[in-house]
């Protein structure tokens, strides 16, 4: 049995198409899994990972930081980049905007240009100073119920204790002789006694005798 030559034609035909399309949606799903970029941010690193990039072009990656200093600055690469170890945030009490910029060499159109926030830290976190706190409790403006009660006498100890006055001493030196004595008064007293006492006896004795004669 012979096939046509028409049938044959019609087979060959729809093999070319089907070989066709499929090379067609390898050609096509080549692009698309190429030029992966991975990053990932945290409140105090940057990680990095760039696969399936040309590896006869020259290839271009920087992270920064937006307002500040550069993370990575501008460096080229081949077919892969990652970061060995993690890029380190500065220390910072807001949060922060990091953006990376990726330049493909072969075709700008698988370039690529991303932007992620970095949370704050809670070590980062600033402690409220004293006087930014709020009171608990206002202070109250109600007048007190009760008067105060008036403080206590001094207690007779404060003035049991108090030092007693010094006594003069016994041995102090006699007063000079031109000055007044403190026997001075007992022996003018004592004199004056013995004057008026034998004046009375002498008067006695003249009345008695003139009474005689």
């Amino acid at each position: 049995m012979t096939i046509p030559r028409r049938s044959w034609r019609g087979a060959g035909a729809f093999a070319a198409a089907a070989i066709v399309g499929l090379a067609g949606g390898v050609i096509s799903a080549g692009p698309a899994a190429a030029h992966t970029p991975t990053w990932a941010v945290t409140c105090s690193e940057v990680t990095l990972n760039l696969t399936a990039y040309s590896g006869s072009a020259t290839n271009e990656v920087t992270v920064s930081v937006e307002g500040g200093a550069e993370l990575l600055p501008t460096t080229q690469f081949g077919r892969e980049f990652s970061t060995k170890e993690p890029l380190q945030l500065p220390k910072h009490d807001k949060e922060l905007t990091v953006r990376l910029v990726v330049k493909a060499g072969d075709d700008d159109k698988y370039s690529f240009e991303d932007k992620k926030t970095a949370p704050v830290c809670e070590d980062d976190t600033p402690s409220p100073s004293p006087t930014e706190e709020t009171p608990s409790e206002a202070p109250s403006t109600e007048p007190p119920t009760s008067a105060p009660e008036p403080s206590e006498t001094p207690s007779e100890t404060a003035t049991e204790a108090a030092p007693a006055p010094a006594e003069p001493s016994s041995s102090a030196p006699d007063l000079a002789e031109t000055g007044s004595s403190s026997s001075t008064p007992v022996i003018g007293g004592a004199a004056l006694a013995v004057l008026l006492a034998g004046g009375g006896i002498l008067w006695s004795v003249r009345k008695r005798r003139s009474t005689q004669h």
